[in-house]
């Protein structure tokens, strides 16, 4: 059960990092005021109603396109290392003395002796039951 649970914490440290760090782009394309398509980590290719450019130079169109193309960036965690100059000295006796007991925390006693074993026990003189008991005559 220990170790099922140490994965399982283990994994989910590992899925907060990984989704900490990661950066992705979301794209919409509006067509007039309705989005006609979003996309995820790739160009939103758009509803085909975009301005044509004229083949010949002299001849330029100034209508302005119905068609806006929108993108939202969210930037992950860049920094991950720890700056050891800022720990104080307090934090570093605490990180320390936590190791120091974690590690020692799990180790098991390497020989099992009872203290009892080079003494006798004491001897009976008296029948200790007989005194307690009452008898009804």
């Amino acid at each position: 059960m220990k170790q099922v649970l140490h994965k399982i914490m283990s994994f989910a440290m590992a899925l907060v990092v990984l989704l900490s760090t990661m950066s992705f782009t979301f794209n919409m394309h509006y067509c007039g005021d309705t989005l006609v398509e979003t996309a995820l980590f790739q160009k939103a290719k758009g509803c085909g109603m975009e301005m044509i450019q004229p083949a010949k130079e002299g001849c330029v169109i100034t209508k302005k396109s119905c068609c806006s193309d929108e993108q939202l960036v969210v930037d992950g965690q860049n920094e991950l290392k720890l700056k050891l100059d800022q720990i104080s000295f307090e934090q570093q006796f605490f990180i320390a003395s936590f190791v120091y007991t974690y590690s020692t925390l799990f180790e098991g006693v390497e020989n099992n002796t009872a203290t009892f074993e080079t003494y006798h026990p004491p001897l009976v003189r008296t029948k200790i039951f007989k005194l307690d008991e009452t008898y009804l005559i």
